[in-house]
């Protein structure tokens, strides 16, 4: 289970399930083994851990993940929540399974007066507003 290391810590340590091998220029999805349940005024923001960053040349292919909560229902996958790492370096990079690539951070939000928005998630990643 993903856990903060610290009592101040903001994020939540999301590990990879599997080991995946990233060659220099490639992204990949890796599984985290993670489900999520939040409130409806809620949503999951997702960064990169600093030291992969800086020591191994990784980033998120979408510099912040926004998983929203209705991701959880998602057809495609359950709801299951994988991490896009891109190696922008110049040497492939393997990523072991337990090892921790990024920090998971619940954060409310509001709305409008005049929102009104229905429908739901009809897939994936990028699925919203198909």
């Amino acid at each position: 289970m993903p856990e903060r290391k610290t009592g101040k810590s903001a994020g939540y340590d999301l590990s990879a399930a599997e080991t995946v091998s990233l060659e220099r220029g490639s992204t990949a999805l890796v599984p985290t083994g993670v489900k999520v349940y939040m409130e409806p005024d809620e949503v999951l923001l997702v960064f990169i851990r600093s030291s992969l960053a800086v020591k191994h040349h990784l980033s998120l292919a979408n510099q912040v993940g926004v998983i929203d909560g209705d991701y959880v229902d998602n057809p495609d996958n359950e709801g299951h929540i994988f991490v896009p790492l891109l190696n922008w370096g110049t040497e492939r990079v393997i990523v072991q399974r337990g090892e921790r690539i990024a920090q998971a951070i619940f954060v409310r939000f509001g709305v409008t007066d005049d929102d009104y928005a229905e429908g739901g998630r009809s897939g994936g990643f990028g699925s919203t507003g198909r």
